[in-house]
């Protein structure tokens, strides 16, 4: 028998609890950041790096990626809607002020927690006197694990799925009145996020940690956004104003940091990118 689709009704709430339900979404991405936080206290430990040090990164990014995925969402994707008097407290209020309605957080996007996390770390460098570019080889790869985890959430989720497809992995998304198959753009999102993973934890081990600053982040940047272009030709357009587009929202967010990237790596290559873990003798204030 030849599999025609998968038919998926999955709920996305694992469990409730009075009016509370954890939601598989919520799970992957707090499972992210504690098991993103046992990879880098080994990196930091390896190195010889303060754990202290890291603990203060952790509540950085934890900031930057919440505020700067609902920013990047409201400001790239829906900005008609949040940037009016009457709706621009949604942005951080999971429900409507006027109503009372409860709506949740719908919408967060990728590009913009990767602006916010760029922008604290600059923060985080300035008081800890931390190599920006040593801190970016070390972090992405566990944040390429975060979003394979937060992609399987989307599954779940049965939300960001693609174009209507007649190969035999296709989905139909019946919990929104899906009739046919679409790609699961969220499965091949995580798999790529996985590999690059995989590929980035490898290459550190290779090297014991001795990596020249900025050129696992550069090529990072290339692979994972690379990734994110090419897969968003099969999906469906988020908002209405992507009609029509010759490149989506998505793709054209990533082409800035694809090319960041590859400058990252250049600049790696003609050694002018500062080495080290820090930027002064002393890291304590």
């Amino acid at each position: 028998m030849i599999l025609n689709a998968i038919h998926w009704n999955v709920d996305p709430i694992i469990f409730n609890i009075g009016s509370f339900g954890l939601r598989w979404y919520s799970f992957g991405f707090l499972f992210a950041f504690l098991f993103g936080y046992f990879i880098l206290s080994r990196i930091f430990k390896h190195e010889k790096v303060d754990i202290k040090l890291l603990d203060s990164l952790v509540v950085y990014i934890f900031v930057a990626v919440l505020v700067g995925a609902r920013l990047g969402h409201c400001l790239f994707y829906e900005p008609d809607y949040f940037c009016t008097a009457a709706h621009w407290p949604e942005i951080f209020l999971p429900f409507n002020p006027q109503t009372g309605q409860f709506t949740g957080y719908q919408g967060l996007a990728s590009h913009g927690a990767a602006i916010a996390i760029l922008l604290v770390l600059w923060l985080y460098n300035h008081r800890y006197h931390i190599n920006v570019l040593w801190v970016l080889d070390r972090i992405v790869i566990v944040v390429a694990l975060g979003g394979a985890f937060i992609r399987l959430g989307n599954l779940f989720n049965s939300e960001i799925y693609g174009v209507e497809t007649s190969l035999p992995w296709g989905f139909v998304f019946e919990r929104n009145g899906e009739t046919v198959p679409k790609h699961p753009t969220q499965l091949y999102e995580s798999l790529s996020y996985f590999i690059i993973f995989i590929v980035s934890i490898l290459t550190y081990l290779k090297k014991d940690g001795k990596l020249h600053n900025g050129r696992l982040f550069g090529w990072w940047l290339v692979a994972l956004f690379g990734m994110r272009l090419l897969i968003e030709f099969v999906k469906e357009d988020q908002v209405a104003f992507e009609d029509g587009m010759l490149l989506n929202m998505g793709q054209l967010l990533s082409l800035p940091f694809i090319a960041g990237g590859l400058v990252m790596v250049w600049l790696s290559h003609r050694g002018k990118l500062k080495e080290g873990i820090y930027t002064q003798k002393s890291t304590q204030k």
